[in-house]
């Protein structure tokens, strides 16, 4: 059994919140609320929210899960937070412009697969799901104004994604403070005892949370904020759905190796450590080996890919996706395992992708062809009415470097 003082370097490990007085605050009030749960017989009450705006989780959000898993290895109460009520307005805290409304249906489609991804890092057996529209959606407008009546709208607009938009005289939509608000209320309707988060939910959390708890009496939750985020596959900015710069969970296991391929080599140590759990050591011998040469970059990312593909499926589908790799790129031809689908009448190509969901829309497909990026039988598509009959198959439909389609007729092998 972990000491105090060992669980505590744990549980902080990672946490970044600016300003060193405010994690020493934190570290002080999770230690008390260790001594008291472990004196009163009962685990903590920990919890991190996860809204469905798309329906992929990526793997920048295992950090904050990976942050949960050690709270239930501990022994601790974790509760993976699915908003499907927060993520009717969306989260404005590290947007410069408001978010685009979803409606229930698209939240309650996103939402479906959550909670077998979490459990790619979360115990099954050991992880609470709940969905925040099962004590927000009650609320009726006099709630909303008790509610409300903790806050001044000053306390709104320091924040830096507010502040700057007033600067710019960018539009700042009355819905955009009610987010905090109801994310407030997920911490006081499950008598929180510590909320876990990134960068991003450092004022949902540490302010609107904590502040919200006090004004309906309950005790303020601890704010446990990640310090670092993972970068996209760009290696510069935060992974985001939205961006296009992610690395889902459910992506396939040669297209999950292949994304982790084109992340720039100067991010490979963030990956190591916030993936892995790589320690400091660790990770400064992985820089000085890519530094003086003595590792190859090209061989240290396939390993981290190999690594990544292992945790979130299994170590054959790792070997697959490797041996993919080497078939597409390094022997310069195509994949043996690629996926087979029937024609049974002339359609467009670009009708083809969308129904295989190998691009995202019809606007996508025209992109990548002006880009040379579709390719029929490796000759590339670059007009968006070109089609194909059942007479010129069996053909081979590529998108990118990493999706492939072997167009059959019906009845073929």
């Amino acid at each position: 059994m972990a000491t105090l003082d060992e669980q505590l370097d744990i549980l902080m490990q990672g946490t970044e919140y600016g300003d060193p007085q405010i994690k020493e605050t934190m570290r002080q009030e999770l230690r008390e609320r260790l001594i008291e749960a472990e004196k009163q017989g009962r685990a903590l009450r920990v919890y991190c929210g996860y809204d469905p705006r798309k329906p992929d989780l990526h793997l920048g959000h295992t950090i904050t899960m990976r942050k949960l898993r050690q709270f239930q290895d501990l022994g601790h109460d974790v509760t993976f937070l699915i908003g499907t009520f927060t993520s009717l307005i969306g989260d404005p805290s590290d947007k410069d412009k408001a978010r685009d409304q979803l409606t229930r249906q698209q939240v309650e489609e996103n939402s479906r697969t959550y909670t077998d991804q979490a459990f790619k890092i979360l115990d099954r057996d050991k992880t609470r799901v709940r969905y925040n529209d099962e004590w927000l959606s009650p609320l009726d407008f006099a709630d909303i104004i008790r509610l409300a009546s903790n806050f001044t709208v000053q306390q709104f607009l320091v924040r830096e994604n507010f502040a700057k938009r007033m600067s710019e005289g960018q539009p700042i939509y009355l819905h955009e403070f009610f987010y905090a608000l109801m994310q407030a209320y997920d911490a006081v309707a499950q008598e929180a005892d510590v909320q876990v988060g990134g960068q991003d939910q450092l004022f949902n959390i540490l302010v609107a949370g904590r502040k919200l708890q006090q004004g309906l009496g309950q005790r303020p939750q601890i704010a446990l904020i990640m310090g670092e985020s993972l970068p996209g596959t760009d290696g510069e900015i935060k992974m985001s759905k939205s961006l296009g710069n992610d690395i889902p969970l459910l992506a396939q296991p040669w297209d999950m190796f292949g994304k982790v391929m084109s992340v720039p080599d100067k991010a490979m140590p963030v990956y190591h450590r916030l993936l892995l759990g790589w320690s400091p050591a660790q990770v400064k011998a992985l820089e000085d080996g890519l530094r003086d040469g003595s590792l190859h970059p090209n061989i240290e990312k396939m390993r981290l890919a190999h690594e990544i593909v292992s945790i979130f499926h299994s170590a054959e589908a790792a070997d697959s996706a490797r041996k993919r790799w080497d078939e597409v790129f390094r022997g310069g031809g195509m994949p043996e395992d690629m996926p087979q689908e029937t024609l049974d009448k002339e359609e467009r190509v670009v009708d083809i992708l969308r129904r295989l969901k190998m691009v995202a829309s019809g606007g996508e497909a025209k992109r990548l062809m002006e880009q040379n990026g579709i390719r029929l039988n490796e000759h590339a598509v670059t007009d968006p009415t070109t089609v194909i009959t059942p007479d010129m198959l069996p053909a081979v439909l590529q998108v990118g470097k990493r999706k492939f389609v072997r167009l059959v007729k019906n009845g073929s092998k």
